[in-house]
């Protein structure tokens, strides 16, 4: 497997082209240069896409830098058509010149962009790129997650990520070409909504034609004339009724069947652009108090994952490593990962989708209330969902996490407008899934109700989330894990379904490790015998508690400073993987 595949897994082409790899590099931490053309030093060479800050990068600095450049040449020759240029992500702002000219400018850090650069290419076919960016450590005004603003990482935040962190590439279309496509499946009508989005030169005799199969059966052959850009049609499938032979062709953890399709855009019935795709038929919605998945209660039994890896930090080491965590995940027993504060690479949300993963995604926070900030999170959000919409994995979205960001929901109206506001903006772009507006506290507006409690005590658990009229008094009214109160007023429960989105945080690390005094958790366990007894019975507590609708354990491996995870930061098991998947599920083993 190459160490870096397609990267934008749900609209292939055949032919592209990675620029990872070596690029030029400085830091310029007095924003003294403005051009490419101006004497820029270049003092290191990185291998992109790892950030200046990792000892993948080859420059392995964790320094405060406010700016940097990137440059390197590339070759692809003049022709026909168009030439994308493409960047996975770069945080925070970034300016991009080919051969001196401009072609993008994009601010956010965790969301893609592209730039038409076919206008700009040499004749001979040999060009230089250079990058631009902006990334000051020290504004906690823009989605940032868990990039620490002090010098060295503290309690729950973690090393900075600078510039390019995922893919750069390139690719060549058509004058014409299939720029954008959204999967939207429809379980109730057993249907698949296609949109399909023309880029380019768009012309009133464009069709398009898309065919989707289930293994080697074709379920449709499709094609559509566009109107201005875009084609919007629902595809109905052969709904086989019976609930068995339903399930061969609906997605789950359990069941991960995939739909691949194929989409052409025709122009004067000739074919201009093909692209691969995929999709799947499933639903994930709120009945009463519990969460469903494809229209039957479903618990859930999520891990928190921080997404970040020893050597290269947000940046994925290689598409194995991505493949590997998602295996990991469901080999401890979890069916689905709440991704914390990070938007992953879409190749961990495509390995989701093919293995089987419920993936929880949550916006990374800014850290003031600021109209500033706000501003920066509409946008980048907003991106985000257009971005990851049609991967089926995906089950919630989380705007806001702990009242970071707003962190005075109970004094300042703006702050809960901010959250409410979020909410329903989430609930426009993407009707099909549920939102929590803040997940852990404070809530509001909220489809599901998190709640955070870092109680090791199972016995104390237990009572506390025991379900009696009295005891929901109490704890809607009185209880305050983490200090805050579970809703605000205005906004008691309503029935909604109840998840206790993090809990546990047992740190343990052998002694051959070290480091004990500078690793933390939420509580902590000195033996193997110890650390895999208290999980059990804190999952005992939360797998039987009629309360739950599911739980999120935290978390999935440690993270620097961080030593609760199940898995060491390299991923290897602190306690077999069979015993943990079975206290996972509250399974015993003879």
């Amino acid at each position: 497997m190459s160490a870096f595949a397609y990267p934008r897994p749900q609209l292939v082409r055949e032919h592209w082209q990675s620029l990872n790899g070596p690029w030029r590099f400085a830091f310029d931490n007095e924003r003294r240069h403005k051009l490419p053309s101006d004497p820029i030093h270049w003092t290191h060479d990185i291998t992109v896409p790892f950030p200046p800050e990792s000892q993948a990068s080859g420059v392995g600095d964790r320094g405060f830098h406010v700016a940097c450049w990137y440059q390197r040449e590339f070759d692809i020759a003049a022709g026909p058509g168009r030439v994308l240029l493409h960047f996975g992500a770069v945080d925070y702002q970034a300016k991009v010149w080919v051969n001196g000219h401009v072609v993008a400018e994009h601010e956010g850090g965790h969301t893609p962009f592209v730039a038409d650069i076919g206008d700009v290419l040499n004749a001979d076919g040999r060009h230089t790129v250079t990058v631009y960016v902006e990334d000051d450590p020290h504004d906690l005004a823009k989605p940032r997650g868990k990039q620490d603003w002090q010098l060295e990482p503290h309690s729950i935040w973690y090393p900075r990520t600078t510039g390019i962190w995922q893919t750069v590439w390139l690719e060549r279309v058509a004058a014409t070409y299939i720029q954008k496509l959204r999967w939207t499946p429809i379980f109730e009508g057993y249907e698949i909504g296609c949109e399909v989005f023309a880029g380019g030169d768009v012309a009133d005799d464009l069709v398009v034609e898309v065919r989707i199969w289930h293994g080697d059966s074709l379920l449709a052959d499709d094609r559509y004339a566009l109107l201005g850009n875009e084609a919007n049609r629902k595809i109905s499938l052969a709904d086989p009724g019976i609930d068995d032979s339903r399930n061969e062709l609906l997605w789950s953890p359990e069941r991960p069947t995939l739909l691949d399709a194929e989409v052409l855009l025709l122009q004067g019935g000739q074919v201009i652009d093909t692209v691969r795709s995929y999709t799947a038929l499933r639903s994930v919605a709120i009945n009463r108090d519990r969460f469903m998945l494809n229209g039957r209660p479903y618990p859930l039994r999520l891990v928190l994952d921080q997404g970040y890896w020893p050597d290269t930090l947000l940046a994925a080491p290689s598409d194995a490593a991505l493949k590997r965590d998602v295996e990991l995940a469901k080999a401890l027993g979890f069916n689905g990962v709440r991704k914390h504060q990070k938007i992953e690479d879409p190749r961990y949300l495509y390995w989701a989708d093919r293995l089987g993963l419920l993936v929880w995604e949550e916006m990374p926070s800014a850290y003031r209330f600021t109209t500033r900030a706000i501003t920066r999170m509409v946008r980048e959000w907003t991106e985000v969902i257009e971005r990851d919409y049609s991967h089926p994995c995906v089950l919630v979205w989380v705007p806001f996490n702990e009242s970071w960001g707003v962190p005075n929901l109970t004094a300042i109206q703006a702050h809960r407008n901010a959250v409410e506001a979020l909410y329903h903006l989430t609930r426009t772009l993407d009707a099909t899934r549920p939102v929590i507006g803040n997940d852990g506290w404070e809530a509001s507006a909220t489809d599901i109700l998190g709640i955070h409690d870092y109680d090791c005590d199972p016995e104390r658990l237990q009572a506390r989330y025991a379900i009696t009229d009295a005891s929901r008094t109490i704890l809607f009214d009185q209880r305050r894990p983490g200090g805050r109160i579970l809703t605000l007023d205005g906004f008691p429960h309503r029935g909604q379904p109840i998840v206790l989105t993090e809990f546990g945080g047992i740190a343990f690390t052998k002694p051959a490790a070290g480091a004990d005094g500078h690793t933390w958790g939420y509580s902590r366990a000195t033996s193997e015998v110890g650390f895999l007894d208290l999980y059990r019975r804190l999952l005992a507590v939360v797998n039987t508690a009629q309360l739950f609708s599911g739980f999120c354990y935290t978390q999935f491996a440690d993270t620097f400073q961080e030593a609760n995870g199940l898995l060491n930061a390299d991923r290897t098991p602190k306690v077999e993987l069979e015993l943990i998947s079975a206290a996972t599920r509250n399974e015993k083993i003879d």
